[in-house]
């Protein structure tokens, strides 16, 4: 991947953990440029009520068949950086 003229090489940890007990349940090791939000489906269980994730899983609802914006979503998933500092 690239950030800037910087070039990086190497894998990226896409990790799933219990929010109850807080031991992990799934890893999936991919290439750098794979995006966050496409490994969303291997993290999630059928069985987690709540899901939490950072900015880079903005869409996850529609790859775990959720309608957006619904009120019984069980996906939340935190602001990008941009929309913080407009606050």
């Amino acid at each position: 991947t690239r950030k800037g003229n910087q070039w990086y090489f190497g894998m990226k940890a896409h990790i799933g953990v219990d929010a109850v007990t807080g031991l992990t349940h799934t890893v999936v090791a991919t290439s750098a440029n794979v995006a966050d939000v496409t490994m969303a489906d291997h993290l999630v269980r059928d069985d987690d009520k709540r899901v939490h994730a950072d900015a880079g899983y903005i869409g996850m609802g529609k790859r775990l068949g959720e309608e957006k914006d619904a009120e019984d979503s069980r996906c939340c998933i935190a602001a990008k950086r941009g929309g913080i500092k407009k606050m």
